[in-house]
């Protein structure tokens, strides 16, 4: 069982927060403590604002997760958002409902991880709120990010005849879930990073930017529902449909080649970036970015729909089958 939080006051939570937090940055105003928090952005920039939810039992299980790994990956979720637009993040804003039964030593993990991401990225926690209540702990995070005016990307930038590149090893936090459910799996090679892309995903702000600054990408979006499901919104926003070739994704090094092709096209949670660029740049797209792998899995085509050419040769439909809230219900 849990302890209740010993917190004497919400006053007395936020006054600890305040002390956590990154409260610095170029164009803060005002930070933790009043109403509300002030902000200046540059001349010359546009402001980039995302949210992202973090439900106990749908995106994080308190009997697997450790409390610094959810605070990492609430976090992640948006700064990720921001990466996908080619920006780059400066500010978040925490919203927490605690469940009745959450321990001070766990919410103390909580904000250790997501801390020390925050100052990784150097993003200030400007504010936020807080409530306790009977049920599950959720987790709200607003970041504000910011980008040269016309700079940010989007989605809707595909035309026919681009190449299609994703970023990273595609599954990997799929299989790093499937290892915290089975322990016994712990013992098989690989597993060590796969729990790391799961537990603690590292946003790739740095590339949006590259893409963005560089004027490299056409359409720009990150991989967080699996690059089935994440591929299609990128076609149905841009009015195109796809080819990809099953031998060229980057899958984890698991015996079986067919369950690892599922697990990186439909497993979700890699925080990856999944971008398109015109014939005439391929060239200028490097095979790594730092310790990253860009790789070229297809072909944006003109007739809707997304078609996989098996490693065999034989061409399939392939359809979105990463995750769906209301598609779960």
């Amino acid at each position: 069982m849990r302890n209740k939080p010993t917190f004497e006051s919400e006053d007395d939570f936020i006054a600890w927060v305040k002390q956590l937090a990154v409260q610095k940055g170029r164009g803060l105003r005002l930070g933790i403590g009043d109403d509300a928090a002030i902000v200046k952005v540059p001349p010359g920039h546009e402001l980039i604002l995302t949210t992202d939810m973090s439900i106990e039992d749908v995106h994080f299980s308190i009997a697997i997760h450790p409390p610094q790994a959810v605070g990492h990956r609430a976090l992640a979720r948006s700064l990720s958002d921001i990466a996908a637009m080619g920006g780059t993040p400066k500010y978040a804003l925490i919203s927490l409902v605690l469940s009745k039964s959450t321990g001070r030593a766990w919410i103390k993990g909580f904000y250790q991880g997501l801390m020390g991401l925050a100052r990784r990225f150097d993003v200030a926690i400007i504010g936020g709120d807080t409530a306790v209540a009977p049920g599950h702990t959720m987790v709200d995070i607003m970041v504000a990010g910011e980008c040269p005016q016309g700079k940010a990307l989007r989605r809707s930038g595909a035309k026919p005849g681009e190449q299609i590149f994703v970023s990273g090893r595609l599954g990997l936090s799929a299989f790093g879930l499937r290892v915290l459910r089975s322990p016994a799996l712990r013992r098989k090679p690989g597993t060590t990073a796969a729990l790391r892309a799961h537990l603690y995903p590292y946003p790739q702000c740095a590339l949006g930017r590259y893409l963005s600054h560089k004027g490299l990408a056409t359409a720009l979006m990150d991989l967080s529902d699996g690059l089935s499901t994440d591929l299609m919104r990128l076609c149905d926003a841009s009015k195109v449909g796809a080819r990809v070739f099953a031998d060229r994704i980057p899958s984890p090094a698991l015996p079986d080649s067919a369950d690892s092709l599922h697990l990186a096209l439909h497993g979700g949670e890699d925080y990856q970036l999944l971008f398109t660029v015109s014939p005439g740049k391929v060239s200028r797209i490097p095979r790594r970015f730092g310790q990253l792998a860009l790789t070229c899995i297809g072909e944006i085509q003109p007739a809707p729909g997304i078609q996989l050419i098996t490693a065999d040769g034989k061409l399939c439909a392939l359809k979105p089958l990463g995750f769906d809230h209301f598609a779960r219900g």
